[in-house]
């Protein structure tokens, strides 16, 4: 059988980073359109398939793309979908309401809804238009926390080497006490563990250096939970792929983000390499200053 021809439809709330997005799988190999007519689509795959070259194809649409119609573009995605010869997934990129008005406030741009109205009417009546869509993407990407230059690390993650029939995997560690990753689809707590940062030896090590693995390896409860965490990960990520999801982000959090979650993700990454995966490993508040302060906000 032929290599499948792999197709994402990208679209989202405007203003959200849907075109940022498009810009990054643009510079990662991808052939990007953005503002495609919707009823050019069904056309556009069939020339598509018609040829040898099988370049992944991202097609960009909005509110703003003429004969914008949610309800026919998830029924010719349905359609699409069913394929042998094809591999479609939907990205859709949303923000909170509250920061895309910031946004526009801050740009002065005018919403493509608004129609001489407030940014917040124009963004409200996008929302209900597009929800159709957003029940129906693959992969849904909240940008209400994350800077441009954060979003394009995310999509680099998740597509810079991943081939086609693979599990995009990332493994990230993070603080609590500066808040929950947005865009994680499974989190472990591993705040249950004593905490480095109370050794005065071990405050200013990371979860990367050798003292500090020593003392979580050694920590009561560590082993064990982190090979029923592990075993539990081997058996979900095959069933995740098996219902056609094409990217998973684990996340390991614990207080500050520096100790427990980062050797935790340290580890499993190695484990699931160990397993035929390949995947990304971040850590989000591993260059933070390590404070009491920070630490006495949770448990």
């Amino acid at each position: 059988m032929s290599e499948r021809q792999k197709i994402m439809l990208v679209t989202g709330m405007s203003g959200a980073g849907k075109t940022t997005s498009l810009r990054v799988l643009e510079d990662l190999g991808w052939e990007a359109i953005d503002n495609f007519p919707i009823r050019l689509l069904r056309p556009l795959v069939r020339e598509v398939l018609a040829g040898e070259d099988r370049t992944p194809l991202a097609i960009g649409f909005d509110a703003r793309t003429r004969g914008f119609a949610p309800g026919a573009i998830v029924s010719i995605a349905k359609t699409l979908s069913e394929r042998d010869d094809l591999e479609l997934t939907t990205q859709f990129i949303d923000c909170n309401n509250t920061e895309l008005e910031r946004r526009y406030n801050e740009t002065r741009r005018r919403h493509p809804l608004a129609n001489g109205r407030t940014a917040m009417d124009g963004i409200r009546a996008e929302r209900d238009l597009l929800e159709p869509l957003r029940r129906w993407a693959d992969m849904l990407i909240d940008t209400s926390e994350l800077s441009s230059n954060e979003l394009q690390q995310f999509v680099r993650q998740n597509f810079e080497t991943q081939n086609a029939g693979e599990l995009g995997v990332t493994v990230s560690s993070f603080g609590f006490a500066r808040g929950m990753p947005p865009l994680a689809d499974l989190v472990f707590d591993m705040r249950f563990l004593d905490n480095p940062h109370w050794e005065d030896d071990l405050r200013e090590q990371t979860g990367l250096d050798e003292p500090v693995a020593k003392y979580l390896r050694q920590a009561d409860g560590f082993e064990e939970n982190f090979t029923r965490i592990r075993d539990l990960l081997l058996d979900l990520l095959p069933r995740y792929r098996a219902q056609g999801k094409s990217y998973v982000h684990i996340a390991f959090g614990c207080t500050g983000g520096r100790h427990r979650s980062v050797y935790t993700a340290q580890r499993m990454a190695q484990a699931l390499r160990e397993n035929g995966y390949a995947p990304t490993v971040t850590h989000r508040n591993l260059a933070s200053r390590a404070t009491d302060s920070v630490e006495l906000q949770t448990a």
